[in-house]
């Protein structure tokens, strides 16, 4: 026999009949299947029971004995116990939680007293904070504790979860609009902080100045999923090996009705037009999953996939919404016009499509007139080179094409729609 005891996080163990007991019993029943988890390894034996932690090892117990070593390192006990008797068993919901802790960095004491000092452990998930701590809810509420929440031997402390803005991860929950109920998530997922409507629940836009309290595990994956769909079911299946991805070509060649359209951009050019699709859309400014579908499984797109930490299976509704717009635009054929502008106003047109493309055009200052996309500077552009809404005077002369680029197309349902697509456009099934 060898090792000492263990912290547990300033837990405190009872006697007979506490829940610390009613763990050592439940790990003393499994030992004849043997248990191998974080560190904490307990067999059965010709000889006896074995007990064995990082640094301790114990054989040849009887049950008396097994109950005693068990005691002593309650913390690899307890965490035990935890997980495979009160957390949800979901395996992408056991996963994640587990993910947010930081479960495989930590053995159980050092997790428990990280969970339990200060604010606990906190991760981003997207635009998410996500805080956990061991807590006493029922203290914390000002309210019974009683039922599940309060064991025998005192220990009260449960996980609670406290979801947030990052932006808002140093803002006290109580300075924030609280929520508790996690399906409220699917409704601030909605609007941005302007009140807009958000086609992307993805986009890096998500509204700030609220808070999710005091939530149990299950309803912390609930309110994440509310913001984002099937990202933590996808992210599983990435980690496992099983995220099944459809590329470009796969799912342009199932669109249908007014998105079939699509299929006729692919015309044996290559893919660069997809290129092009990607870094409008799928850029880390723009969408914060992580891009895994290609042109087709042989062929990778040759802009950057992103960095988010969960993935992107498939072009989503919102790419294709847009695809088949661009469909239609790229139908048109090039033609040379002559405008006369100073090499300034050239410029100031360059810088006027970046700020819209980057999304800062409605940041730009009113007396920022360096900026070619001030408000001022643009109206003065216009003011000077645009004649009868014509940049110079010079005609579109649109309709006088073959009609293959007309902007008279039925554009109903465009913000979001394709294949069986979801209508914020996310391509969230969690398949």
């Amino acid at each position: 026999m060898t090792g000492a005891g263990e912290g547990d996080g300033g837990d405190a163990s009872g006697g007979r009949g506490d829940r610390l007991s009613e763990a050592v019993a439940a790990l003393r029943t499994v030992a004849d299947d043997g248990v191998d988890f974080d560190g904490l390894v307990v067999r059965r034996g010709s000889d006896g029971l074995r007990f064995a932690v990082p640094g301790a090892e114990h054989r040849g117990l009887d049950a008396a004995d097994f109950d005693a070593r068990a005691r002593e390192h309650a913390a690899h006990v307890r965490e035990w116990y935890v997980w495979h008797q009160e957390m949800p068993q979901e395996p992408a919901q056991w996963d994640f939680l587990r993910w947010v802790e930081r479960a495989d960095e930590y053995h159980p004491p050092d997790r428990r007293g990280r969970l339990t000092r200060g604010g606990g452990v906190a991760r981003e998930w997207g635009q998410l904070s996500v805080q956990v701590r061991l807590a006493d809810p029922g203290r914390e509420r000002g309210r019974d504790a009683g039922g599940s929440s309060r064991g025998a031997d005192g220990d009260r402390r449960r996980r609670r979860y406290t979801l947030r803005h990052v932006d808002d991860a140093d803002t006290p929950a109580g300075q924030l609009e609280g929520y508790t109920d996690p399906h409220d998530a699917r409704r601030l997922r909605k609007e941005d902080d302007r009140g807009r409507y958000r086609p992307l629940s993805t986009a890096p836009t998500l509204q700030r100045g609220w808070a999710f309290v005091d939530l149990e595990p299950a309803e912390l994956v609930r309110a994440v999923e509310g913001f984002y769909p099937a990202t933590v079911a996808n992210w599983h299946r990435e980690r496992e090996g099983e995220l099944d991805v459809t590329h470009w070509e796969e799912t342009v060649a199932r669109q249908t009705g007014i998105y079939g359209v699509v299929q006729t951009w692919n015309r044996g050019e290559g893919h660069e037009h997809v290129d092009w699709v990607a870094e409008a859309c799928c850029d880390d400014s723009q969408c914060l999953k992580r891009r895994e579908w290609e042109y087709d499984a042989d062929t990778p797109l040759s802009v950057d996939s992103g960095d988010g930490v969960f993935p992107c299976r498939e072009p989503c509704s919102l790419v294709v919404a847009a695809a088949r717009r661009w469909t239609r635009l790229e139908a048109e054929e090039s033609r040379t016009y002559e405008f006369e502008l100073t090499p300034s106003e050239k410029a100031q047109v360059e810088e006027i499509v970046d700020a819209v493309a980057d999304g800062r055009a409605g940041e730009v200052r009113e007396a920022d007139f360096a900026d070619g996309a001030n408000r001022y500077r643009a109206r003065f552009l216009r003011a000077k080179r645009f004649e009868d809404g014509d940049l110079c005077g010079v005609p579109t002369d649109r309709d006088e094409e073959d009609g293959s680029g007309g902007d008279t197309d039925d554009s109903a349902g465009e913000e979001a729609g394709g294949d069986g697509a979801a209508d914020d456009g996310c391509g969230e099934s969690g398949r």
